[in-house]
């Protein structure tokens, strides 16, 4: 698309083709496309503003940067501030303290669990650690899984001693689901408390949670 259309969609009335823009967008070098993107930045639909995200994860700059880091901060939509965080992520340990505070201080399943997923990612186990604990300690249970899950990630590494007795501490956990999560973390560790952990969890009441044991067993 030329950049005459790309500058008349993105003042359209009609969110489709301000989106078509901002995709197009892609297309061009980051000087030309940031300063455009950043003139969505206050959309008034939600997936025109994550859109505007997304293009400024792919688009890194210290200005994007700095956008990226009010929207995570100050977006009203938790859509939107959990796009600007999973692109704030792309810049990598810079944006670690950052990610890190919006984690303690936003509560929303989503905008959590899109930091919890590029840390899994990121070769920083302390700061996954700290999201895993925060999450752990939080009361959302779809948070708190994934964090569990996350722990495995953690396996031969500085963090793993504390990830592993974190993960001990959930073998029986109410939930099968919660069991679930910790077998799939454990099944990454070497330890032979995690090994005795497994085979005790490969005669759990559930039959998913023995499932998955006796396939960490397999493999």
């Amino acid at each position: 698309m030329e950049m005459k259309q790309i500058q008349l969609y993105l003042n359209s009335s009609d969110s489709q083709e301000r989106l078509k823009a901002l995709t197009e967008l892609r297309n061009y070098e980051s000087e030309i496309a940031i300063p455009l993107l950043i003139t969505r930045q206050r959309d008034p639909e939600f997936i025109v503003r994550s859109f505007v995200a997304m293009g400024l994860g792919n688009k890194r700059s210290p200005e994007s940067f700095k956008i990226l880091l009010e929207m995570m901060k100050n977006d009203q939509d938790y859509n939107v501030r959990a796009e600007a965080a999973n692109s704030l992520s792309k810049f990598g340990e810079e944006s670690i303290p950052h990610l890190l505070e919006t984690f303690r201080q936003d509560d929303n399943w989503l905008v959590r669990r899109s930091i919890l997923a590029p840390l899994t990612e990121m070769p920083f186990p302390e700061a996954l650690y700290e999201a895993c604990i925060c999450a752990i300690a939080g009361e959302d249970l779809t948070v708190k899984e994934a964090a569990i899950h996350a722990l495995g990630a953690l396996a031969g590494t500085i963090k793993e001693t504390e990830a592993l007795q974190k993960l001990l501490d959930f073998v029986s956990a109410k939930s099968w689901m919660t069991r679930l999560r910790v077998v799939q973390a454990l099944r990454r560790f070497e330890n032979p408390q995690a090994k005795a952990a497994l085979s005790y969890l490969s005669k759990d009441e559930d039959h998913r949670v023995v499932a998955a044991t006796l396939e960490s067993f397999l493999n």
